[in-house]
C-alpha cells in the first residue's frame, strides 16, 4: 500500500477530523470537531465576565457614597473621591439627625408610611384583583383585563398632572391620602397577580373548598394568599421600592415639609450650599446612604419568599 493510499484511507476512517489533500498539496490538512466543553467553557467565562462588569456598574455609585458620607467638608472637595479621608461618619450622622430640629427623621417616618402602608394595602388589592380575573368568569372579563394592561403601559407622569387635579378638587393636596390613594391602585401588580395566580392556583383545590362549605372571602384569605406567598412578596417589593423612590409626585402633591418623603427632603437640602456653619453637601450624601439601607434591608428579608417559591416550582 502506497503512502498516499494510507493517507486516504486515514482520511476516510476518521471522518471530518482529516482529509486527504489532492497529490501536489503539500501534506495532510487536519479539521479538528470543536470541543463542546471547551465551547461551554467559554460561554461560561463570558456570561461571568458580564455579569462582574453588571455588578462593578452596580455597586460603583454606593462605594463612592459610602466613602463621600464619611468625609468632611475639606475632605469631600479635595481628597482623592475613590478612598477614604479621615472618618467623620458620626459627626455627619449626628448632623443629619439635628439638623432643622431633626426634620430628616420626619420625612423617614412619612416615606416608610407612604412605601409601606401604601404597598402593603395595594398588594392585598393586587392579589384579590389578580385572582378574581384569573378564577373567575363574569361578563368583560377580557375587557377589563385588556384595560388593567393599557393602564400599566401609561406612564406615570402623564398622571400626576391629572392626579393634582382631582385631589386638588376634593381637598386631599399636601395629605398623606395624596400618597397614599396612588399607592393603593397599580395595575402592574394586578397583571403579575393575575400570571401567578393562574400558575400557583388550580381550579381542582378551590371547587374542593367549595364542596367543603367554605365561602369566597375564606378561601381568598386561607387558602388563595397562604399559596401566593412568593408573588405577593414580588408584588410588595416591587411597589415598596417604586413608592419609596418617587419623586414627581410627592414633588406635586405635597406641599409641606412636614409631609414630604424623604426623597424630596434630601433635593431640597441640594439647593443649599453652606447653612449655620453646616455643610449641607455632606447631609445630602449621609442622607442618601442612609436611604438605601432600607432597600437592603427589604431585599435580604424577602429573599427567603423567592427562594421557597423557586423550590415550590422545582417540586412541581
Amino acid at each position: 500500500m502506497t503512502l498516499t493510499e494510507n493517507r486516504e484511507d486515514s482520511g476516510t476512517q476518521n471522518g471530518p477530523e482529516t482529509a486527504a489533500v489532492p497529490p501536489g498539496g503539500g501534506g495532510v490538512r487536519r479539521r479538528t470537531r470543536p470541543d463542546p466543553a471547551a465551547r461551554s467553557r467559554g460561554g461560561q467565562r463570558f456570561l461571568l465576565l458580564g455579569l462582574v462588569l453588571a455588578s462593578v456598574y452596580s455597586l460603583f455609585p454606593v462605594y463612592w457614597l459610602m466613602i463621600a458620607a464619611t468625609k468632611d467638608r475639606v475632605g469631600l472637595y479635595q481628597s482623592n473621591g475613590l478612598w477614604f479621608s479621615g472618618w467623620h461618619l458620626w459627626d455627619n450622622l449626628q448632623q443629619v439627625f439635628t439638623y432643622d430640629d431633626g426634620i430628616f427623621l420626619r420625612w423617614t417616618a412619612n416615606s416608610f408610611l407612604y412605601a409601606g402602608v401604601g404597598s402593603l394595602g395595594g398588594t392585598l388589592i393586587a392579589l384579590a384583583t389578580g385572582y378574581g380575573l384569573a378564577r373567575f368568569d363574569f361578563p368583560g372579563r377580557g375587557v377589563v383585563f385588556a384595560a388593567v394592561v393599557g393602564s400599566f403601559l401609561i406612564p406615570i407622569a402623564l398622571l400626576t398632572l391629572p392626579l393634582y387635579l382631582l385631589f386638588s378638587a376634593i381637598g386631599l393636596v399636601d395629605t398623606p391620602w395624596a400618597m397614599l390613594i396612588p399607592c393603593l391602585i397599580n395595575p402592574f401588580s394586578v397583571y403579575l397577580a393575575k400570571v401567578y395566580t393562574e400558575a400557583t392556583i388550580p381550579f381542582e383545590l378551590l371547587e374542593a373548598a367549595r364542596i367543603d362549605g367554605a365561602g369566597e372571602l375564606r378561601i381568598f384569605f386561607s387558602i388563595v394568599l397562604r399559596m401566593m406567598t412568593t408573588g405577593g412578596a414580588t408584588v410588595f417589593l416591587l411597589a415598596f421600592v417604586n413608592t419609596w423612590n418617587a419623586f414627581f409626585l410627592p414633588l406635586t402633591v405635597l406641599r409641606g415639609q412636614e409631609n414630604w418623603t424623604l426623597n424630596l427632603g434630601l433635593y431640597h437640602w441640594t439647593g443649599k450650599k453652606l447653612e449655620s456653619g453646616i455643610d449641607v453637601t455632606s447631609l445630602v450624601l449621609t442622607g442618601a446612604l442612609l436611604s438605601i439601607v432600607p432597600m437592603a434591608i427589604m431585599m435580604v428579608a424577602m429573599r427567603r419568599y423567592w427562594r421557597t417559591g423557586v423550590t415550590l416550582g422545582a417540586l412541581k
